[in-house]
């Protein structure tokens, strides 16, 4: 029962990812430039080779056809974060699925380019309640020794996601008529209803019941996804968490409390950096970059289906290891992979590709595939996947929704972000932006290296004491606050008690 409810609850990750993966395919159509970016199919067809191979895509209509989605997620998060915590997990997936419908409607029959933004933002709508639930209800779900596994459920749905929109816009991208784009938009409504169905058919976490005073229902749901009747000790853990989580009755304000800034900062940190490996960017725009480095159409979709399936294959293996290599190896291998990839290919393209050139000859573009799926095959088994399970792991109950919505604004604003800039950035830096994202790829090294504990077969209500307690930095915060907390104590209610003492 927990693998399936898992499964159908990572459909939101399919529908995230079908988003990412079928934006770059439609802008490098060009019956799709013609109807909505005129400018940009004049400079791509009609007056090929008169502007710089690097700036033919820079147009901010364009980038914000893509970069909306995510501007509206980050405000919708909000919402879920109060959803989240009121009316349960389930109900938040359930709403994420409506506004998924109803984005791929109006993005299928868009007659102009206003009906494709309110599209793209109805999208951007949901991707913000199902990030918002769905990490979370797979945390809470699942027994910790394959909590790692069943979370990454997620970010396989996502790699698988953007693999079907690859190899859809290949498909499409043939269709005479100039209609093949309406069916790539269209196509997304597929996993749109399966998040939906999903969300009616699966049992809400016990946690969520719990903290809503639902305790009979969460021990009989805690009981079946166990398998056992021997849930006495969790469901009473569970409960205590619930009573010290309805105290707090502002989750936001609590989670700036300094007990609570370990998890506040490797949250943060995570999902900055998880944009700044440039991830997005190939993601995002990898038929429109295979274009700019001189691949014809056909050739540069033909290149994202490829990068596509190496992202779902490197997603199985990180299912395989987070649980058993841990989370800390996986995110320091992965940042010395990605950066040696990246600089290469920064030399390549300096050393090869000039800014009028039609083409990279052929073995200079196979080698930069090969390159792109050695950084993207790296990303796929640590810094994709945990950039989300890590913040879903290690924030307790009490300010668990509040720091999950944290977690999904800032990646959500940093991915609009990146979104937003990359085609002018690519015009600007040329070759450069790889060495820019490299760049930063060795800073989150060195900052997983130092900041980030290791969290793997740790029950999420036991990490504050067998993870931030015994970090070298972090315990500093949780051993201060609980001083504070004693001292309180003393000062108060208890006469006479001496908190230094007592510590």
């Amino acid at each position: 029962m927990v693998i399936i409810s898992c499964i159908m609850a990572a459909t939101g990750g399919l529908m995230f990812g079908y988003d990412v993966g079928v934006s770059g395919g439609v802008t490098a159509m060009p019956p799709f430039l013609k109807k909505f970016f005129p400018a940009v199919y004049r400079k791509t067809v009609l007056e090929k080779g008169v502007d710089s191979n690097y700036c033919k895509y820079d147009n901010e209509g364009l980038q914000l056809f893509t970069s909306s989605l995510y501007l509206a997620g980050l405000t919708a998060t909000f919402f879920a974060s109060y959803t989240t915590r009121n009316l349960g997990r389930r109900l938040t997936m359930l709403i994420a699925g409506i506004f998924f419908i109803l984005g791929v409607i109006f993005n299928a029959a868009a007659q102009n380019l206003a009906m494709l933004i309110v599209g793209r933002l109805l999208l951007g709508c949901g991707v913000g309640f199902a990030n918002q639930a769905v990490p979370v209800f797979l945390s809470e779900i699942a027994p910790s020794r394959i909590r790692g596994a069943l979370n990454i459920l997620f970010q396989l749905n996502i790699t698988i996601g953007i693999l079907f929109a690859n190899l859809v816009n290949y498909g499409t991208n043939k269709i005479k008529g100039g209609w093949g784009w309406r069916l790539s938009l269209g196509l997304a409504g597929i996993p749109a209803l399966l998040l939906t169905v999903g969300a009616l058919l699966v049992v809400d976490t016990p946690n969520s019941l719990i903290e809503r005073g639902r305790l009979e229902e969460g021990k009989a749901v805690l009981r079946k996804i166990r398998g056992t009747d021997n849930i006495e000790p969790e469901f009473l853990e569970l409960v205590e968490a619930s009573r010290v989580a309805k105290e707090v009755k502002h989750p936001f304000r609590n989670l700036l409390k300094r007990r609570n800034r370990p998890q506040l900062v490797i949250s943060i940190a995570l999902q900055i950096f998880q944009q700044f490996t440039g991830i997005n960017a190939i993601m995002f725009y990898a038929p429109v970059l295979f274009n700019t480095l001189g691949f014809k159409n056909d050739a540069s979709l033909y290149s994202a289906v490829i990068t596509g399936a190496v992202n779902v294959l490197s997603t199985v293996v990180s299912i395989y290891s987070v649980d058993k290599v841990g989370r800390r190896k996986l995110l320091l291998e992965a940042g010395v992979q990605m950066f040696l990839s990246q600089v290469v290919i920064a030399i390549i393209l300096g050393l090869k590709v000039k800014d009028h050139s039609d083409d990279l000859s052929k073995g200079y573009a196979v080698f930069v595939v090969v390159l792109v799926c050695t950084f993207v095959s790296s990303f796929a088994w640590s810094w994709g996947p945990l950039g989300w399970l890590i913040p879903s792991e290690t924030f307790p109950l009490e300010t668990r929704s509040a720091g999950q919505s944290v977690t999904v604004c800032v990646n959500l604003l940093f991915t609009f972000v990146i979104a937003q800039a990359f085609l002018s950035m690519l015009c600007h830096f040329k070759y450069g932006i790889f060495l820019f994202f490299s760049g930063w790829v060795l800073i989150m090294s060195f900052f997983v290296y130092f900041l980030v504990p290791e969290t793997k077969n740790i029950p999420i209500e036991e990490m504050t004491e067998r993870v931030w307690k015994q970090h070298w930095l972090w315990r500093r915060y949780i051993e201060d606050d609980d001083y504070v907390a004693h001292e309180k104590v003393g000062n108060g209610k208890n006469n006479g008690f001496d908190p230094a003492s007592q510590l």
